[in-house]
């Protein structure tokens, strides 16, 4: 089988172009030597001369006449190749892949990108929603670009922007026995049943070693990756759980929030990007954006 290089295509082709090794030569910026060597091994791969040197032009032979058509479309194809690349490169720059956790309350982070996108409209954003684990997983996977996650241990291949300090607190049904309270110290929770995130959530480890600093390891019940079911249940009594005091906020008369003491939880939210990732120019520019806006960030 012949074994073609493309750079060996393209300095045929332009000799085929030109007419003459000379005006070829300087239009590929290669001496003319270079150029001779180049086809004469071109020549020696096809087993074939591929030109007739005449004293006023070059005339191609038979197997020099099937390599130009052959040639050709290799050539068409690598152009089609290289507009192909560039315009998946270009949406690329103009895309965000931004992931955020699913407990959060995310107005004020809508809020950010709604401010960007009206500086910057050409700019499309890709939301995935998961638990803090698998977006930090799939940011330092450059599967997205940004991750918003509860943040619990500073990872030295991440960046991060902490934009959110608060506390968690008490959710129960308006039945239940601590309704009526205004605070609670988590060891008073020790015989309820927990109704919890699951363990793609970093919100769970915090309610589970903060129990147990406390002296208790809490009785869970239920495991979901969704906030709404995690609400049903405790509406209906079922058992209990702990959630930002920016989740709380949209909770309706169904439901009550305690303060909890002894000890607070609390409760850090961060946007992160990898350190070592060569980001766009656009990303580079939403990273200050960022910075300036959840710096002073008030959600709820």
């Amino acid at each position: 089988m012949i074994q073609l290089e493309i750079k060996q295509l393209k300095c045929f082709l332009e000799v085929t172009r030109t007419g003459n090794f000379t005006t070829a030569s300087e239009n590929l910026f290669i001496t003319q030597p270079a150029l001779s060597r180049i086809i004469k091994s071109l020549e020696d791969e096809i087993g074939a001369p591929l030109f007739i040197r005449t004293r006023k032009k070059l005339i191609l032979t038979d197997a020099g006449r099937i390599l130009k058509k052959h040639a050709l479309k290799i050539e068409n194809q690598l152009q089609q190749l290289d507009a192909e690349l560039d315009k998946m490169f270009m949406q690329r720059k103009r895309q965000i892949r931004i992931g955020l956790p699913t407990i959060t309350n995310s107005i004020f982070f809508s809020k950010l990108i709604a401010s960007f996108h009206e500086e910057y409209p050409e700019v499309i954003f890709l939301l995935e929603e998961d638990g803090s684990k698998p977006v930090e997983e799939k940011v330092l996977n450059n599967l997205l670009d940004f991750g918003v996650v509860v943040l619990s241990e500073e990872n030295e291949n991440l960046d991060s922007i902490i934009f959110v300090n608060e506390k968690l607190k008490l959710v129960v049904s308006s039945s239940h026995r601590l309704a009526g309270k205004q605070e609670v110290s988590l060891q008073e929770l020790k015989k309820e049943d927990f109704i919890m995130f699951d363990r793609d959530f970093v919100l769970r480890n915090l309610v589970i070693n903060s129990c147990k600093e406390a002296g208790f390891q809490p009785k869970i019940i239920s495991e979901t990756s969704q906030l709404e079911f995690i609400q049903e249940l405790v509406a209906y009594n079922i058992g209990i759980t702990l959630l930002p005091e920016s989740t709380c906020i949209e909770l309706t008369d169904d439901f009550k929030t305690i303060t909890v003491t002894n000890p607070e939880i609390e409760w850090n939210l961060a946007m992160i990007w990898r350190k070592d990732a060569s980001l766009s120019q656009i990303a580079q520019e939403f990273v200050r954006f960022a910075k300036e806006k959840l710096s002073t960030a008030n959600p709820g």
